[in-house]
């Protein structure tokens, strides 16, 4: 049954409109675009997961992350299906606090999703929730790993400002917080000034139609005492890539190290370009662009090694994507992925060991052929069960259930 938007009153009985429980979700960017990262893939999961259950319908920009012109192929300012969500893609004219009250107040749902902290989406949405109090169902709001050192540390001032000020006119009173983990919640807290019971923690759901791994060619490197490495993400000062490069200068063995993902900000891409100029000749860069989210699974297989020394994730929805596809991981404490080791799916170090880093290579180096396979194979059979743990669906669903 499809929900009928038409004639809508706030004081009807939902039961009237719709057979499902409607979740009306404020996201940056949504599909098909492609530079909002995890956050947009974690949406789309989501969705996937919980559509039989829930009505999902997405409020975004009708354009990617810094472009100037919108998506090709879309209706702009109307709803329509894209995969098991509608989607509502707004033109920057009625971006604005009068245009997204409209539709807010416009459409039938049980629950207003808001995803960031410091998007203008949600800003503009929790100030009509000020001025309308009246009209408003329960507002969730997902800061998806804002509040972590290394994202808040970028524009620190400006942000904490905005933080105060918010703090003071209420403008987050009374939402539920969706944190990823517990390492979210206490950043929340720290940041907020709020008590736990606020808080709902929802770790976040793989893609539900993973491709089978066992199709993937595990082919090692050609060459004994070379390592294929991989960096994918956004090349943003938090993920580290400077880290990264710093970590390559200090390792003897040849590597070939492949970076993905778009460079949002230029000034830090423009540093990173001056580390590899001063990388030794046995580490050969490659840049390669970003790449289209169907194939992130693919390109993880065919590599030995994923660099990822990021400053802080709320979750890490490229790790497990990475080790979906047997390839183990390499990175900081600063993730919900703790003890890899433990479970033999890589490695989780602390940043002020850099040195540590650095011997993991090197180590990972000296593994034949064989030994690299029967590593992928394990990763491959022990990753299922950190990602298909039943209580990870449970905590989604009552996410939105208990604000029902």
């Amino acid at each position: 049954m499809i929900c009928a938007m038409n004639n809508y009153h706030h004081n009807d009985s939902y039961k009237e409109f719709c057979d499902k429980p409607v979740i009306l979700a404020f996201i940056g960017g949504y599909l098909p675009g492609h530079k909002y990262g995890g956050i947009l893939r974690i949406m789309v999961n989501t969705i996937d997961h919980l559509c039989d259950e829930f009505e999902f319908k997405i409020v975004t920009r009708d354009r990617d992350l810094g472009d100037d012109k919108p998506y090709p192929d879309i209706k702009i300012n109307q709803w329509q299906q894209v995969g098991n969500a509608k989607v509502h893609y707004l033109s920057p004219q009625l971006n604005t606090i009068k245009g997204i009250f409209s539709i807010i107040a416009s459409t039938p749902h049980h629950v207003l999703y808001l995803n960031s902290f410091f998007d203008p989406l949600t800003i503009k949405a929790l100030l009509n929730r000020k001025l309308h109090r009246s009209t408003f169902k329960p507002v969730i709001v997902a800061p998806w790993g804002e509040f972590g050192w290394a994202s808040l540390k970028q524009k620190y001032p400006k942000k904490f400002i905005f933080i105060q000020l918010a703090r003071l006119v209420g403008l987050y009173r009374n939402v539920i917080w969706r944190a990823s983990s517990e390492f979210e919640a206490t950043d929340i807290i720290k940041v907020m000034k709020i008590k736990s019971n606020a808080i709902h923690i929802t770790e976040d759901l793989p893609i539900k139609n993973i491709p089978d791994v066992s199709d993937i060619n595990f082919e090692p490197s050609s060459n004994s005492g070379s390592l294929r490495i991989i960096f994918l993400s956004r090349i943003s000062r938090e993920k580290n890539l400077d880290y990264a490069l710093r970590i390559l200068k200090k390792v003897k063995s040849r590597i070939i190290f492949d970076i993905y993902g778009p460079a949002e900000n230029t000034v830090y891409w423009n540093e990173c370009r001056e580390l590899i100029s001063q990388l030794p000749a046995n580490v050969k860069v490659n840049y390669l662009g970003r790449v289209d989210a169907d194939q992130v699974v693919h390109i993880f297989s065919l590599y030995d090694l994923f660099l990822f020394p990021t400053g802080g994730e709320a979750y890490g929805h490229v790790i497990a994507e990475c080790l979906t596809a047997g390839t183990p991981v390499l990175t900081s404490t600063e993730t919900p992925w703790r003890n890899l080791q433990d479970d033999g799916l890589g490695w989780d170090m602390d940043l002020t060991q850099e040195e540590s880093f650095v011997e993991v290579i090197e180590n990972f180096v000296l593994l034949n052929d064989k030994e690299r396979v029967k590593k992928r194979l394990k990763i491959k059979s022990k990753v299922a069960e950190r990602l298909f743990d039943p209580r990870v669906l449970e905590t989604n669903r009552q996410l939105f259930k208990k604000q029902l």
